[in-house]
């Protein structure tokens, strides 16, 4: 498998970006218990090294490089957690955006007036306008830990972005060819390791379900557990997961790839996470539209639905995938529902309905009496109030287009990006896309969608 993993040409003798990211995810996993809490700060800086080592190397194995390490850092702070006690700020994971960060000194060429400004970063900057007016509005609260959390996690993927952007068009080709090697290395392994999560949780994972505030995630128990195997929620395991399979689906052809991929869509039912659900149909009806995917949208579809009829009426856990299909079609009877559109009317109902903004400095969704954040407009409209924050979907949304809209050129590579973004336009009224690991992904696709043209492949 790690054979299909992309590389430039000439790779030479040394190690490739992605070896040495996993090399350092494992070592980590192994000497982690044994050293506590000094694991922590080595394994942020083995991150940044990686990830300085992998973009020197190529962009290509940077990208991969940067995947594993989002994909398996969360499993690597649970670990940690259970030798040397819970650490709620979850500082390991500060590791794969420092990872992120090292294509920064290049951007300076942003400052050259005489270079043109790729199209692709008009959202960047836009957004990118919106986080800085959200920093600045936790700064003047006095807000400086928040302002520097917040800031990181919603400036290191528009950064990273604007240095994907910054590649030679014939690149992204290449670079989306090289996500789709690395998920085929992924999904078995969370996938496999989502299912067990939910039949018995490990100790590290029992641990930290325990003491964390997150409520999506359900009992630390055997059939009780919210699948987020490798990762830090549902969601974020859930989109990950939907991007890796219409990868692996449409530009890794061949039966052994499908297969490879089969516990991750069996892992995606056990997230219990119906944003993604929903995501990953509109990725699949979008590929029907080209001739490039279409042959191999059916073959996926009629799978993804032997899959779910199979897992709903043949597992130990059908029942309860079955029970949460069902509420896709309850409409008003949805809990769910009703919470997020309740988000909007206490917005709506405060005394200035939430024009300024808060900055970023809300209260623990766990606390008691906290408001639920629900969805990309809700959080911008907290954040950076109703102005602002509407401006920055407005980006959002503009990002998401053009890589749909690039799909019109044929190239599978191009219809494939554009499945995704077409799967994040379902996720932004309900799911926060744009900071951490997720806005990493979303920014990724939103860049690289590859010119149109012949030659691409289903």
């Amino acid at each position: 498998m790690t054979d299909q993993l992309v590389a430039p040409a000439a790779l030479g003798r040394s190690l490739p970006g992605w070896l040495a990211a996993a090399l350092l995810l494992a070592g980590t996993a192994l000497a982690g218990p044994l050293l506590g809490g000094a694991s922590r700060p080595l394994f942020i800086l083995g991150c940044a090294a990686v990830g300085g080592y992998a973009w020197r190397r190529s962009a290509a194995e940077h990208l991969q490089a940067a995947l594993l390490l989002f994909a398996f850092a969360p499993f690597l702070r649970r670990v940690v957690d259970l030798s040397a006690g819970y650490e709620a700020s979850g500082l390991m994971l500060v590791g794969p955006l420092l990872a992120v960060l090292a294509p920064l000194p290049g951007l300076r060429v942003l400052l050259d007036g005489d270079r043109p400004v790729p199209a692709a970063l008009a959202a960047v900057f836009g957004v990118g306008a919106c986080v800085a007016y959200g920093t600045a509005l936790s700064l003047f609260q006095g807000e400086w830990m928040s302002a520097a959390t917040g800031s990181i996690k919603w400036f290191a993927p528009l950064l990273y972005a604007a240095a994907l952007a910054l590649r030679p068009a014939e690149e992204r080709p290449e670079l989306v060819q090289a996500m789709a090697s690395v998920f085929l290395a992924i999904l078995p392994l969370t996938g496999l390791y989502g299912i067990l999560q939910y039949v018995d949780p490990p100790a590290w994972d029992r641990y930290w379900m325990s003491l964390t505030p997150i409520l999506s995630i359900g009992q630390p128990v055997p059939y009780g557990v919210r699948t987020f195997s490798t990762m830090n929620a549902p969601a974020s395991f859930a989109t990950f997961t939907v991007a890796g399979l219409l990868l692996v689906g449409f530009l890794r052809p061949g039966r052994a790839a499908l297969l490879a991929a089969s516990p991750a869509a069996l892992a995606l039912l056990l997230s219990m996470y119906r944003t993604a659900w929903i995501s990953l149909a509109a990725g699949l009806l979008f590929c029907l539209l080209f001739q490039a995917t279409r042959r191999r949208a059916v073959g996926v579809l009629v799978g993804v639905a032997a899959a779910v009829a199979v897992a709903a009426t043949l597992t130990p856990f059908g029942e309860v995938i079955g029970d949460r299909l069902a509420t896709l079609g309850s409409g008003t009877g949805d809990d769910s529902a009703r919470e997020r559109l309740e988000q909007y009317v206490t917005l709506w109902n405060l005394p200035d309905s939430g024009l300024i903004g808060n900055g970023f400095t809300v209260t623990d969704v766990g606390s008691a009496g906290a408001m639920a954040i629900d969805g990309m407009i809700v959080s911008c409209w907290v954040t950076m109030g109703i102005v602002v924050g509407m401006i920055c979907i407005a980006a959002l949304l503009l990002a998401a287009g053009r890589a749909i809209a690039a799909a019109w050129g044929g190239r599978a590579e191009a219809v494939v990006v554009g499945a995704m973004a077409c799967g994040a336009l379902v996720q932004i009224p309900l799911s926060n896309v744009a900071s951490g690991e997720l806005g990493v992904l979303f920014w990724i696709v939103a860049v690289l969608a590859p010119e149109g043209g012949p030659g691409g492949r289903a």
